[in-house]
């Protein structure tokens, strides 16, 4: 066994582990924890494969931004998460229902899996020659005019997501003033001061 075929079972192994923590993990920032540790697998995966750029890309915008993301919106929630998992008991059918599915879904799929004839040409290079086309320039071209509608809506979900967190995260409290704009616009120049005739040595 050489040295990338031990790289790549450690990183498929932490990979599947930290993929496996993070739906069994009852604690949310440990899932959100163990989910960045997958992410850095991955990344590893695809600097074997030759994507560094991709590798980079994941490192960066999911673990040093969505990742925090979902690590602030996990812990400003301020959900009482023992009362969710007594509540868990009750959902565990649906549970194991939707589970029985994907792995109905899975066996789909791995039951006639079929290699290509030029499997072995495509896995041996994975990326474009350098001498023709960089590995960014290469992947622009593909996101971008072949899995244009795709990539589009990956960003709007995201969109969504982002939303969502905001909504998630807004708190309106009743003992707090805040600005209402349109009241302001509104009101009456007349009556926003009043003027009080104070005789001398009267007093407030």
């Amino acid at each position: 066994m050489g040295v990338a075929d031990f790289a790549f079972y450690l990183f498929a192994i932490t990979a599947l582990t930290g993929a496996l923590m993070t739906v069994v993990s009852k604690n949310p920032v440990h899932s959100v924890l163990w989910l960045v540790s997958t992410f850095f697998s991955a990344a590893g995966l695809f600097v074997l494969l030759g994507a560094e750029f991709v590798a980079m890309l994941l490192v960066i915008v999911y673990v040093g931004a969505v990742m925090v993301l979902f690590l602030f919106v996990v812990m400003m929630l301020d959900v009482d998460f023992e009362e969710l998992r007594g509540q868990m008991a009750k959902y565990i059918p649906l549970a194991l229902f939707i589970g029985i599915i994907l792995l109905l879904d899975l066996g789909m799929v791995f039951g006639p899996w079929e290699f290509a004839q030029n499997a072995e040409a495509m896995r041996a290079a994975p990326a474009p020659d350098l001498d023709q086309v960089q590995n960014t320039a290469a992947l622009g071209q593909l996101i971008y005019t072949k899995y244009i509608y795709l990539f589009q809506t990956a960003g709007l979900i995201l969109l969504v997501a982002m939303v969502g967190a905001i909504v998630l995260t807004l708190r309106h409290r009743r003992d707090i003033k805040r600005q209402n704009v349109v009241a302001q616009m509104h009101r009456d120049p007349a009556k926003a001061m009043d003027v009080i005739d104070v005789k001398p040595g009267q007093g407030l």
